[in-house]
C-alpha cells in the first residue's frame, strides 16, 4: 500500500492538482517563459530542482526546529531564506556550466525565490501531513506537473503565434484565454487516479 500511495501523491501532484493548472501557483514563470519550449524546459527543470531542494531541507527545519521550540510563525520567513537560498545556487550553476540556459531565462530565474509555487508545495507538504519521503514526492510531482504545463504551453503559444487573432484580444488576453483552456482538459483527470491504482 506505501507504494501505491507514493504513486498516488506523485501522480495527483502532476495531473490532478497542477500548481499552475489547478491551483494558479507559479503563473508569473508560467506566462512569462513558455514562449520558447527550451527556455520552458529549463524554467521547468530548474523549478523541480529547487522544489525538491526546498522540501529536502525546510521539512526537517520544520519538524525539527520550528515545530519544537514553537516557532511555527517563522514558518513562511524561513522557507523564503531557504528558497532564495537554493535558488542562488542554481542561477551560480547555470551561469558557470549551462551559459546560455542562464541568458534565456534572464529575469524569470531569479523570480523563482518569489514563485509562490515553490512556497506553496514546501507549506503544503508540511499542512497536508505528509512524512519526509511522501513530501519529497510530492515535490517531485508538483515539479513534474509544473514542467508538464510549461511544455504544454509553450506547444499551445507557437500555435497561438501562428494564427491570427482579433485585434481585441491579441497578446496577452489570448494567451490567458488559452491558458484556461489548458486548465480546463486537466479536469478530466480527477478520478482517474484513484481508480487507476485502486484507492
Amino acid at each position: 500500500m506505501e507504494i501505491k500511495y507514493l504513486l498516488y501523491i506523485l501522480l495527483t501532484g502532476i495531473f490532478v492538482n497542477n500548481y499552475v493548472l489547478q491551483k494558479f501557483l507559479g503563473i508569473c514563470p508560467f506566462l512569462g517563459v513558455s514562449k520558447k519550449l527550451n527556455q520552458a524546459v529549463g524554467m521547468g527543470v530548474a523549478v523541480t530542482f529547487v522544489m525538491m531542494c526546498a522540501t529536502a531541507v525546510t521539512w526537517p527545519i520544520q519538524t525539527f526546529v520550528l515545530e519544537p521550540y514553537g516557532l511555527g510563525y517563522l514558518q513562511t520567513i524561513a522557507f523564503i531564506l531557504v528558497i532564495a537560498a537554493l535558488v542562488q545556487f542554481v542561477e551560480i550553476v547555470l551561469k558557470r556550466f549551462i551559459p546560455a540556459l542562464h541568458k534565456s531565462l534572464g529575469v524569470y530565474l531569479p523570480l523563482i525565490t518569489t514563485n509562490c509555487a515553490v512556497l506553496g508545495v514546501a507549506i503544503n507538504n508540511i499542512t497536508d501531513g505528509f512524512n519526509f519521503v511522501e513530501s519529497m514526492f510530492s515535490s517531485l510531482g508538483v515539479g513534474l506537473g509544473f514542467l508538464l504545463a510549461m511544455i504544454l504551453f509553450a506547444g499551445v503559444r507557437s500555435r497561438i503565434e501562428n494564427c491570427p487573432a482579433p485585434k481585441a484580444v491579441q497578446g496577452l488576453p489570448v494567451t490567458l484565454i488559452a491558458a484556461a483552456i489548458v486548465s480546463l482538459a486537466f479536469f478530466g483527470f480527477s478520478g482517474v487516479i484513484e481508480n487507476l491504482l485502486g484507492i
